[in-house]
């Protein structure tokens, strides 16, 4: 492959994308959130804690109601998960995640869409999600009823 002017100016273009995305006010409120999160020693003791737990939880799920610990690793994941839910750190955190996702999202349409309105472009908000009535298209030509 070449590498032509085209493509030198493209490569810039993202660069330059990259770089506004990167110093967007969603990056630096995920960034905040996320320093305020991990900064806390107990706060991550108690993720760490969870992750171990879930760990337990998937080892109860291939048993069911028949593992020997099966009510109490539930009960104890459940309490963790909501102790985990109710900070407001994590919840920050997350609200910060889904901004970023959603600009994320929005920019990868717009991408998408200046080349083909028939580019499909997979978002994780369907408030993104554009085209046809089934979503992001079935690709089928239509037999499903949709707009493709």
């Amino acid at each position: 492959m070449l590498i032509t002017s085209e493509w030198v100016m493209i490569l810039d273009e993202t660069d330059e994308l990259s770089s506004m995305i990167l110093s967007s006010e969603q990056a630096q409120n995920l960034r905040s959130a996320y320093h305020k999160v991990y900064s806390d020693e107990l706060l991550v003791q108690k993720i760490n804690s969870f992750s171990k737990m879930k760990e337990q939880y998937e080892d109860v799920q291939r048993f069911g109601k028949y593992h020997p610990d099966y009510h109490i690793i539930m009960k104890e994941i459940r309490k963790q998960k909501r102790e985990l839910d109710l900070d407001d750190r994590i919840a920050n955190l997350k609200i910060a995640e889904n901004e970023y996702q959603d600009l994320l999202d929005e920019v990868s349409l717009i991408i998408g869409k200046s080349v083909s309105e028939a580019v499909k472009v997979p978002v994780s908000n369907p408030f993104f999600s554009t085209g046809s009535s089934c979503g992001s298209g079935c690709g089928s030509g239509g037999s499903c009823s949709c707009s493709a």
